[in-house]
């Protein structure tokens, strides 16, 4: 605290009695001290009746003892005591009944009084054995400030506080509650911020050695020993010939992607199998390419890898994708060659072309083989039936049931003539004398044309009746005649099942389209060094937020 130059003061001079008692100067002393510090009038003990003061005179200066007062309440000033304080001693000084000037000068008076201002029991040494100041029998009195200013302390009683160098001001003992609960509460908060810190570096700790050590490792593998690979993409569809029939559902699907879904499916599948790995080893040494040396250990295969471990590598190079929305089949081949990449594409899809054909083959040498194996059922059946129809037209006469009709169509015309001459014999008979030679004839004739009609109508019963009779022989050429019709209508339906076998068999041709074509790559393509290495550091940072998580749950149940 800075002082401020002060003013001269001009004192009265004072004698009598009253001349060593202190007495208050004037209030410019302490200029900082506000309106309300001024000194209340305290009654004091003294003379009933005090000389007036001299007039001041024009240039007195104040007396040494004025300005040694003045000194200490600068050197008090510079102790830099808080208001609590200030205002703690002026409280004791007129509780003790002086009449300081300011609360420096409160200060002042109660350290020459020999009183510590800021201890609580102050209060308490007010009151003074007998032995000391003692009027009475045993009894205290009490000491106004005149006796406390003027009294005597022993020597070997220390009063506090004492003055203390410039610079080495030691703060109050005493602490009230409200900064000993903001100790407290800043204690406890530097504690919190020193665990919260503790806690912090061990995480960090744990986040560095198991994440950040892993993703730095990977990042050096991928940007310093991985070995550039590089990648071909192609891309084909599996497509149907055009259908000029059909109808229903499988006319309103023909032409699109879903007619072709399954053989699509089928060829994804074929690429990605053992087979194809087989055949691409032996067309174009697969195993070989990826056991060079100067590929990373990491992705180089060993010498004398399993099919295994070779159909393990090959999923892995290989990568085919179909969309079925658009019917499109997607591969990328990744080789460590660029020209070896785009051969290796050029032999898979040479091998998709030739399962897809061989899948419509045998589709349509199934619907053909049915249909030809009917045909020749129905020719066979047809020829059987017509060398039957032969074999009988050959055993007998050639139309049974036209001789049938004939006989009695003859059977007919005799019994005709014979009912006609039995009438003309009943006309001669008649006759009162009938022509003998004419009666004779007549019957001669009848008895002819009876014996005609005898002979054809046992003609007729041998051919209606027996095993061999013209009936049954009619009968068996019948029943021949029926079965060539039905070999024949047979054979007919075959002969159109064959035609319409042949137009579905060419509606179902599968035939295999390149719609991008593999080009060798000019740059590598693998690894991507930077989107791994951040897949990386999430993948370790998700592992080690699932373990925490693991860990901390368990640790709860365990404690609960």
């Amino acid at each position: 605290m800075t002082t401020k130059p002060k003013a001269r003061k001009f004192r009265i001079r004072r004698s009598g009695p009253d001349a060593m008692a202190p007495r208050p100067h004037n209030t410019a002393a302490a200029p900082d001290k506000p309106a309300q510090d001024a000194p209340r009038e305290v009654p004091r003990p003294g003379p009933a009746a005090a000389p007036q003061p001299e007039p001041a005179r024009s240039g007195q200066v104040a007396s040494a003892r004025e300005t040694a007062v003045d000194a200490r309440i600068d050197a008090i000033r510079r102790e830099g005591l808080t208001g609590r304080q200030l205002r703690m001693a002026r409280r004791v000084a007129q509780k003790h009944g002086l009449a300081p000037t300011s609360d420096f000068d409160a200060v002042r008076l109660l350290r020459e009084a020999g009183i510590d201002p800021f201890q609580r029991s102050t209060m308490l040494e007010l009151v003074v054995p007998e032995g000391e100041h003692g009027t009475g029998e045993g009894g205290v009195q009490p000491m106004n400030g005149l006796q406390m200013a003027t009294a005597k302390v022993p020597a070997d009683r220390v009063q506090l506080p004492q003055t203390m160098p410039a610079g080495e001001t030691l703060p109050s003992t005493e602490i009230a509650p409200a900064e000993r609960r903001a100790s407290e509460i800043r204690n406890i908060q530097r504690d919190i911020a020193r665990r919260r810190r503790r806690k912090l570096a061990l995480l960090l700790t744990r986040l560095s050695f198991f994440v950040l050590l892993p993703t730095v490792i990977c990042g050096w593998y991928f940007y310093t020993i991985a070995t550039p690979m590089y990648a071909t993409k192609s891309e084909f569809l599996v497509m149907q010939a055009d259908s000029q029939g059909g109808s229903g559902l499988g006319g309103l699907l023909s032409g699109t992607q879903f007619a072709t879904n399954q053989d699509s499916i089928a060829t994804q599948s074929y690429l990605q199998s053992r087979d194809a790995m087989q055949r691409l080893n032996t067309d174009m040494a697969f195993k070989a390419h990826f056991s060079q040396q100067f590929i990373d250990p990491v992705q180089r295969l060993s010498d004398g890898a399993s099919d295994e471990a070779a159909y393990k590598l090959f999923k892995k190079n290989v990568k085919i994708g179909y969309d079925p929305t658009e019917g499109v089949i997607r591969m990328e081949v990744v080789a460590a060659d660029p020209a070896v990449s785009a051969d290796f594409s050029h032999h898979l899809i040479d091998y998709a072309e030739e399962r897809v054909d061989q899948l419509s083959r045998e589709k349509r040498e199934d619907q053909m083989k049915d249909a030809r194996q009917s045909l020749e059922t129905a020719k066979l059946e047809r020829r059987e039936a017509q060398a039957a129809l032969v074999a009988l037209q050959e055993s007998t006469i050639l139309d049974p049931e036209g001789e049938i009709a004939s006989i009695r169509s003859l059977i007919g015309t005799l019994e005709a003539q014979l009912v006609e001459k039995k009438l003309e014999l009943n006309g001669q008979l008649t006759n009162t004398r009938p022509n003998r030679a004419r009666v004779d004839s007549l019957r001669t004739e009848i008895t002819l044309i009876q014996d005609e009609l005898a002979q054809q109508n046992s003609r007729l019963t041998d051919a209606t009746e027996g095993e061999n009779s013209l009936a049954q022989k009619a009968s068996e050429i019948q029943m021949a005649q029926a079965d060539l019709a039905t070999a024949d209508l047979f054979l007919q339906s075959a002969l159109q099942n064959m035609k319409q076998t042949e137009l579905e068999a060419n509606r179902q041709v599968r035939y295999l389209t390149t719609s991008v074509e593999p080009v060798a790559p000019d740059a590598p393509t693998y690894p991507r060094k930077f989107e791994n290495t951040i897949l990386a550091f999430l993948i370790f940072s998700g592992i080690y937020l699932m373990v925490s998580l693991t860990a901390s749950i368990l640790r709860e149940q365990v404690s609960s």
